[in-house]
C-alpha cells in the first residue's frame, strides 16, 4: 500500500490544499493529512475544528478518488510523523520560488535523517497558487469576500470566527 503525507496547519483549509490533496489522492493508495500542532503559529482555529473541516472537507474527495484520506494530528519532527503512519512519500505543495527555498532545506534535512522517505512536490492550478491561510484569515478578518479561496463551508467557519 503507497501511503503518502501532506502535512500543514491548515488554518484553515483552502481551495489550493484541496487541490494538492485531489492529485495526491491520485498518486497513493491512503493520504494522510498530517495537521501540525504549531502553538507558535497561534492558529486561529482550534485543532479540533481544523481535523474536523479537513474531514468533512476530503470524504467527497477520498470517494470519487477511491483513496482513504484521513487526518492525523502530530507535534513532532514531519520525518517522525511519516514514520509514525508509515508513509513512504511527503507531498508538498508549491506555490512560488520562495516557498521553493524553504521546502529545499525541509527536504536536505528530512533525507539526511531518513533517506527512504521521498518528497514529492504538487503544483495546485494557477488560479488557486496565492491563495495562502494566511491571507485569506486577514481577508475574512477585514470583511473581504473570501469565497474564491475557500468553500462554502469553511467561509461559515471564518465568517462565525470573526462575528460576521
Amino acid at each position: 500500500m503507497r501511503i503518502g503525507l501532506y502535512p500543514g496547519t491548515f488554518d484553515p483549509i483552502t481551495l489550493g490544499h484541496l487541490d494538492i490533496i485531489n492529485r495526491a489522492a491520485l498518486l497513493v493508495d491512503r493520504l494522510v493529512i498530517g495537521v501540525a500542532i504549531n502553538r507558535d503559529k497561534g492558529p486561529l482555529f482550534s485543532l479540533e475544528d481544523r481535523v474536523a473541516m479537513i474531514e468533512a472537507e476530503c470524504a467527497a474527495l477520498g470517494a470519487a478518488t477511491g483513496t482513504e484520506i484521513v487526518a492525523h494530528p502530530f507535534e513532532s519532527l514531519l520525518i517522525d510523523c511519516a514514520h509514525d503512519v508509515g508513509a513512504q512519500v511527503i507531498v508538498r505543495g508549491l506555490r512560488a520560488v520562495a516557498d521553493f527555498e524553504y521546502e529545499f532545506q525541509m527536504v536536505g534535512m528530512n533525507r539526511a535523517m531518513d533517506s527512504s522517505v521521498e518528497t514529492v512536490f504538487l503544483m495546485a492550478e494557477a488560479k488557486h497558487q496565492a491563495i495562502a491561510s494566511k491571507l485569506v484569515k486577514e481577508i475574512a478578518r477585514l470583511g473581504g469576500d473570501v469565497s474564491k479561496f475557500v468553500t462554502p463551508p469553511v467561509k461559515a467557519h471564518l465568517l462565525k470566527r470573526f462575528g460576521k
